[in-house]
């Protein structure tokens, strides 16, 4: 399941007890005012975010929460208890679960910032990678073309080993759309046939760089670059010029302002500094909830975002 799914899954076991003890009860002062905030949330707001974040929608704003912050929906509730509640609410524990949500949210969002912030500093190396391939010409020799190619697959395989594992389901960046989307336009441009397609070449494949389909990772077959070489050299050299352009012209697109990395990190960072400047109140009013406890690729993740002191 992905981040999005757990904090999904967390949001929808919050049910308040309110609308199990009668409408009379639900009616009155704070419960009934507990009910609307509670329900107001989980509905509208962390939810939004959620789907905002994820890429399942582009909400442009935190309507859902700024009304929780609002002055309609913001009061004066008694202390919290030595357990981290709040006696005052007729359902603490609900709203001590909705915390933990929130909690554990704000280190999700956290992690994943500092994991897309480094795969977008991937996709910007690969770009220049493939501009120095693309800059081949007449006066480059076969040495030179095959070491860029070899140095284009390395770089390349670096960047699928390195995130490989962190969107697969349970990572950091599972059902990530900026980086679903970033690897498969870059791996199609790879594998693209019409790159000298006009020398009579099919792509990269008939000079000897190909997708493992197993694997995701490029292989270099030397020999049958060097036989094209040999039979077409003006073709593969407009072919890798072609490639060279094209595969750093979508790393552009992917990383610039707007686009998919640059907005998904926004969205990241408006939700990171909401919650961290919301939490002490909303813990005044919900309880402290539990503390959220990441483990493995979500640690690492959030290690990395708090040596750079969040991004």
């Amino acid at each position: 399941m992905t981040i999005y799914g757990l904090l999904n899954a967390g949001l929808s076991a919050v049910q308040p007890e309110q609308g199990r003890k009668g409408n009379s009860r639900a009616a009155s002062g704070i419960e009934s005012s507990f009910a609307l905030y509670l329900a107001n949330f989980r509905a509208q707001s962390l939810g939004a975010l959620i789907g905002s974040i994820s890429g399942a929608g582009n909400v442009r704003s935190f309507t859902g929460i700024d009304a929780l912050a609002s002055p309609a929906a913001t009061g004066s509730v008694g202390g919290l208890s030595a357990a981290g509640r709040n006696p005052s609410l007729s359902d603490p524990e609900s709203a001590y679960a909705m915390m933990s949500v929130i909690n554990s949210a704000a280190v999700a969002y956290q992690a994943q910032s500092s994991a897309l912030g480094e795969m977008k500093s991937w996709v910007a190396r690969l770009q220049q990678h493939a501009m120095s391939l693309g800059s081949v010409d007449t006066a480059t020799d076969n040495s030179r073309i095959k070491s860029l190619l070899q140095d284009f697959a390395s770089q390349y395989n670096g960047w699928v080993r390195r995130f490989d594992a962190d969107m697969r389901s349970g990572g950091v960046l599972a059902g990530t759309r900026a980086a679903q989307v970033s690897r498969y336009e870059l791996e199609q441009s790879i594998k693209n046939i019409f790159h000298g397609a006009s020398d009579g070449l099919q792509g990269l494949r008939d000079l000897g760089l190909s997708i493992d389909p197993a694997t995701g990772l490029a292989t270099l077959d030397t020999a049958r670059l060097e036989s094209v070489l040999a039979s077409n050299r003006p073709g593969t050299i407009r072919a890798l010029q072609e490639f060279g352009a094209d595969f750093a012209k979508a790393a552009e697109l992917l990383g610039s302002a707007g686009n998919f990395i640059a907005r998904q990190l926004d969205n990241l960072g408006r939700a990171i500094r909401y919650i961290d400047a919301n939490k002490p109140a909303l813990q005044a009013e919900f309880g402290l909830g539990d503390t959220a406890r990441p483990a493995g690729q979500v640690a690492q993740a959030l290690s990395a975002y708090n040596k750079v002191g969040g991004r």
